[in-house]
């Protein structure tokens, strides 16, 4: 083996470990792999440099940029009120009336927007109508990006390969060109999603009553001296002072008591762990003898004078606190918010919140004044808040109109760009018509002007750039042509749907572990190497690295949706297992079936 195949090597495993690893933003992580094999000579200035000029590279900042204009102005906020039903039904027939116009929408959109909008206010419309959220919830996820597959522009990891592919010098994809195998499977997933999120998904169904008492939010009190809390007997988790409420735990002494089944009498400094309703913590804050467990005096000052909503705030990688402790990083004092509790995987953490790590996608349940959402709403620290119990819609009438008119207009103009005539050099294509859109965005006030920078993922543009350095450098060592030999190797007695078959595994595995557009950047130099050696056409080995790449179920560390409404339904990792490993079976199976079929090899 050469030298610069041995450099490309040990680049890539350490690129792949410290991605799965997370211990580094993917984009830097990229980036410093580029440099070191640039440094090694494997690849030029100006190819390490070359992504970061790429058409494919540039629409994908640019959609991020039309998403947001479609965001602030409501649109999205009025629609998922259109399609939602107003009356309590079946689980399978309320998500037959909300997925389909879902998946549609993220064909054409940032699927992250979508859910970010998206998700608060289906959970709390199943709270309204009393039918658990955590039936809807991951399916909200799914159907984006099953509609994600289905258009060029319905995720940027399909902007991504189809940037690689023109920059080989194939033909470009059409903006459908992928609907012809993501609208079938996006149909047979929805169907699979409709029939079995009743059985495969937690949430039990129960009557009305029941469900209006189920307790959602948990809130640690100590017990003051002098309260008339002191002797009160706590049985089977009630209390009669605090009836809206149920007492989970006792914390006496450092030592923490379980309530279930038995009597106890309260004394001074115990703290009690309370769950209840949102609707039930101006109760709470009002009633004497008890005050919040607050980390420090000024926190506990704020939130018997100021604290006047509750917001569920989910952590994005830019969160500054992310890896140090709340004691450590002084929520209330960053944000001018209290942290009560935090939601992690299925599970409610409000004791010995002081000494708990953050994490990204956690779930931090604050009390706050009126100016946490309008100071901090468009904040890239959080990938979403949701004020409990708020039902508003941003924007106005006009601006509505005005995005979703931009937003035909450029998939109209997409779509049929192709047939017009070049004007003085300029190509009526993707990037000419989203360009355009949000440029009028930004002229009619539907997009900030001043700070616009804010609303692209920086992250995900790096990593792109810097994928098309990766792929380059691939190639020049031999790399890919190793990989491919070795695929062809083993798979070529079965022929190319094996083939076919072995890259979406690769491809599927690595989207799992790592990111959508790191396993399309890795995959797609290998692919381009088992076609040239077997002499096959590479576009159906180009279309299974979309899919593949996207279908992203069975964890929520592959997919940014998946992360959000794991956060917002406090889902353990096991739920996206039971229902995310069948879906990729289904998505596997369909991909090798109707693929060889419309693009032959």
């Amino acid at each position: 083996m050469e030298f610069e195949s041995i450099v490309v090597l040990v680049v890539l495993c350490g690129l792949i470990i410290t991605l799965a690893l997370d211990k580094m933003r993917p984009g830097l992580l990229f980036f410093s792999a580029v440099i070191l094999l640039m440094l090694t000579g494997t690849i030029s200035a100006q190819e390490a440099l070359a992504g970061f000029s790429n058409k494919g590279m540039i629409t994908v900042a640019i959609l991020f940029l039309v998403s947001e204009g479609v965001r602030r102005s409501g649109a999205l906020n009025k629609i998922i009120r259109m399609i939602l039903p107003s009356k309590k039904g079946s689980i399978g027939g309320s998500l037959a009336q909300v997925l389909p116009p879902i998946a549609g929408i993220s064909a054409f959109l940032n699927n992250t927007a979508v859910v970010v909008i998206f998700a608060p206010i289906i959970k709390k419309w199943s709270e309204h109508i009393n039918m658990p959220a955590t039936k809807f919830l991951i399916p909200l996820s799914y159907a984006t990006i099953l509609g994600g597959v289905c258009t060029l522009i319905g995720t940027s990891t399909n902007l991504v390969v189809n940037g690689m592919i023109v920059d080989q010098g194939f033909r470009s994809l059409g903006l459908f060109e992928l609907g012809k195998v993501g609208l079938p499977i996006t149909f047979v997933g929805l169907i699979y999603l409709i029939v079995a999120s009743k059985w495969l998904l937690p949430g039990k169904l129960t009557s009305a009553d029941q469900l209006a008492d189920r307790k959602e939010y948990a809130y640690n009190m100590n017990v003051l001296p002098g309260s008339m809390f002191i002797g009160q007997t706590i049985e089977n988790g009630k209390l009669s002072l605090l009836q809206q409420f149920e007492v989970r735990s006792l914390i006496r002494d450092g030592e923490h008591i379980l309530l279930e089944q038995m009597r106890i009498a309260i004394r001074e400094n115990d703290q009690l762990v309370l769950g209840g309703k949102h609707g039930s913590l101006a109760q709470l804050v009002a009633t004497e003898g008890i005050e919040f467990n607050c980390l420090s005096d000024l926190e506990r000052d704020f939130v018997s004078k100021k604290a006047i909503k509750q917001v569920e705030a989910v952590l994005g990688p830019r969160f500054p606190g992310i890896g140090k402790t709340l004691g450590e990083f002084d929520f209330y004092r960053h944000y001018g918010a209290v942290v009560m509790s935090v939601h992690r995987n299925g599970e409610i953490i409000s004791v010995g919140l002081s000494d708990l790590v953050l994490k990204e996608g956690d779930n931090l349940v604050v009390l706050t004044d009126g100016t946490f959402i309008p100071t901090w709403g468009d904040s890239s620290v959080f990938l979403l808040l949701s004020d409990v119990g708020d039902f508003s819609i941003p924007g106005n009438k006009t601006q509505r109109w005005i995005s979703v008119g931009l937003v035909v207009l450029m998939i109209i103009g997409a779509a049929l760009g192709e047939f017009l005539p070049k004007m003085d050099g300029v190509k009526f294509d993707m990037f000419f018509f989203a360009a355009f859109t949000m440029v009028i965005m930004a002229w009619t006030k539907i997009i900030p002007t001043q700070n616009y920078t804010k609303f692209i993922n920086w992250d995900i543009l790096i990593t792109i750039a810097c994928a098309f350095g990766i792929s380059k450098a691939m190639m020049n060592s031999g790399i890919a042509d190793s990989i491919a030999h070795q695929i062809i190797s083993i798979a070529s007695g079965y022929g190319p749907f094996a083939i076919l078959a072995a890259v979406y595994i690769i491809t599927n595995i690595f989207t799992e572990v790592i990111t959508n557009n790191a396993a399309a950047a890795l995959c797609f130099p290998i692919s381009l190497s088992v076609a040239n050696q077997m002499g096959i056409d590479p576009t159906p080995l180009f279309v299974t690295i979309c899919i593949a790449a996207s279908a992203s179920f069975a964890t929520p560390i592959g997919y940014q949706t998946n992360l959000i409404v794991q956060s917002v339904g406090n889902y353990k990792f096991s739920d996206y297992l039971k229902i995310g490993i069948p879906l990729n079976i289904i998505v596997f199976i369909l991909s090798i079936i109707l693929i060889p079929m419309i693009w032959e090899f």
